[in-house]
């Protein structure tokens, strides 16, 4: 199984490179990195763990010359003289005291912590992932700093690819600390098995899979986060709607079926919308179209009746962005356009798929066209 994966790789029937670029959208780091910088991982996904593996190598050294987090761990010990909570009954039992010794409890501050180990890991994992040689080397060197500086080794590691978001390394964090963690995350996640050496398969959009789903709902909502928000749009993402009902009976609200939109967006009024705009994006990793009775593709009428429901069931008077609110599911496509739009009971609802086989630049434009937006939205890549 090869399991290193190269750009020009494939995972399902979408490059490999393509499913880095949705990986990286979908990531914290993408929000934390400059815009030129991002700009250009768009323009080569390629070179996206590279990139990985300098932000977090250089995160790293920058750590490390001023001192890396550290946390109190509890601990105990035989100690010469009482440090923090003598345990009475261990000494008794021991009998330490015949031998000048007295048990202790106490906290100490380390920087042996799951986080520091957690990026170690990461450094380590990245030496399989990059293809530039000085950068391996550096990713060795840090992760031999980290080493010397007192920080152990995980011997569950490897459980990292699939635990990235654990509670122990998901916990609160200090400014500094924010870029190094999200690097190292993203670093466990790049390492996908291809398929050019008969190894198993990550679903394509014909298959319909948890991970797979997840992952393209985030990407577009991280994408549409990091690039719009910046210039005026609100974005929001699994969002819980409810019905409006009334003289509902007692236990109506119990059997209701809940709602949970994937990305609102609204858009700022200015000269390319006279007024502000609201779409609501259903994202679905499936074929738009499904086989008819008769050998025709229809839409599939489940996520018609979804979206229409998540339009009707949100006006309001009160909220005027939702009497003329618009709708788009949003499918992954390899090779195959559909666009496609129709005013229904005063909500325009569009389908439409976006090429996860197309060049990354090309992949940025589509999003942005979908929502209504230029790239850049100032003009400018920041």
């Amino acid at each position: 199984m090869n399991d290193s994966a190269g750009g020009g790789a494939l995972v399902g029937r979408i490059p490999v490179r393509n499913v880095w670029l949705l990986m990286l959208y979908a990531s914290r780091l993408f929000r934390e990195i400059p815009g030129s910088r991002r700009y250009a991982a768009e323009e080569y996904p390629d070179d996206i763990p590279d990139l990985v593996a300098e932000i977090l190598v250089h995160a790293v050294q920058r750590r490390l010359r001023r001192n890396l987090s550290s946390e109190l761990q509890r601990r105990q010990a035989d100690l010469t003289r009482v440090r923090g909570r003598m345990d009475h009954l261990r000494t008794e039992r021991r009998s330490l005291l015949q031998r000048g010794r007295i048990a202790c409890t106490f906290d100490e501050l380390t920087t042996d912590t799951p986080r520091n180990r957690f990026v170690k890991a990461a450094l380590r994992e990245l030496t399989r992932t990059v293809r530039n040689g000085e950068l391996v080397r550096r990713c060795r060197s840090g992760a031999a700093a980290l080493e010397r500086a007192g920080v152990g080794s995980d011997p569950s590691a490897i459980q990292y690819r699939n635990r990235t978001t654990t509670p122990e390394v998901a916990g609160r964090t200090n400014a500094e600390d924010r870029q190094m963690l999200a690097a190292a995350r993203l670093a466990f996640r790049l390492r996908l098995p291809t398929e050019d050496a008969g190894s198993v398969h990550l679903s394509s959009p014909d298959r319909d899979d948890v991970r797979a789903r997840t992952l393209f709902e985030a990407a577009v909502g991280g994408f549409y986060e990091t690039v719009l928000s910046p210039h005026g749009w609100k974005v929001g993402t699994g969002r819980r709607i409810h019905w409006q009902y009334e003289h509902a009976t007692s236990g109506m609200a119990e059997i209701l079926p809940s709602m949970k939109t994937d990305i609102v967006l609204e858009a700022p009024a200015g000269p390319e919308r006279q007024a502000h705009q609201r779409l609501v994006i259903d994202t679905k990793f499936t074929h738009i179209l499904s086989p008819a009775q008769y050998g025709d593709e229809k839409l599939r009428s489940g996520y018609l009746y979804q979206m229409y429901a998540y339009l009707r069931s949100q006006e309001s008077a009160d909220d005027p962005l939702s009497q003329n609110a618009s709708g788009l599911l949003l499918h992954p496509s390899v090779g195959r356009h559909v666009d496609e739009a129709a005013t229904i009971q005063g909500h325009r609802i569009r389908f439409a798929t976006v090429d996860l086989a197309a060049e990354g630049p090309a992949i940025r434009e589509r999003l942005l066209s979908l929502a209504g937006a230029h790239s850049p939205p100032s003009g400018h890549h920041r």
